[in-house]
């Protein structure tokens, strides 16, 4: 897809958008069922089911999705994706590029061996390796427009509101 078909094909999304700015509220679903087996949960992803599971470090037995790796590699596609079409858009020609996302965890907070240790990540990097031949500055704008348009990586920085509920079935 070159410059020109991408903006043809969004041009009346955005349009729509503009004018019923309420039309640009999408809920998106995750499911997912626990596993009555195992330390797991069915995710059902469209394709296929995946089995998420225990990471290695805390007694899993890697033969399930870490969910953990699941969130970098949400990252890993948003972010691709967006590079690409931001790329598409200013016409940075890529003749190929990669997507890494590395997370650093303690997994003594998600095992509750030390309450002071966090839960979660406490860093993650995101990088992009490009081979092209276009000037720093294009390279630049390409980044920043990524960053800024990367809906995983938005999320993860600006933390949104987040609420759980439980209900009895």
């Amino acid at each position: 897809m070159d410059a020109a078909t991408l903006r043809a094909t969004q041009a009346p999304i955005k349009e729509r958008y503009k004018s019923d700015p309420a039309a640009a509220f999408i809920t998106l679903k995750a499911n997912g069922s626990i596993d009555q087996d195992g330390i797991a949960c069915k995710l059902e992803t469209g394709r296929q089911i995946a089995m998420a599971g225990l990471h290695p470090a805390t007694g899993g037995s890697g033969l399930e999705l870490c969910s953990g790796d699941m969130l970098l590699e949400a990252l890993v596609a948003c972010a691709g994706v967006t590079l690409k079409s931001v790329a598409t858009a200013v016409e940075v020609p890529l003749k190929s590029g990669h997507v890494i996302a590395e997370g650093d965890l303690d997994f003594r907070g998600t095992l509750g061996v030390d309450k002071e240790a966090p839960v979660g990540f406490a860093e993650i990097r995101l990088r992009f390796d490009v081979d092209t031949d276009a000037p720093q500055d294009k390279l630049d704008l390409l980044l920043k427009l990524t960053e800024r348009y990367c809906v995983v990586y938005q999320t993860i920085k600006n933390g949104p509101k987040v609420s759980v509920t439980m209900n009895r079935v």
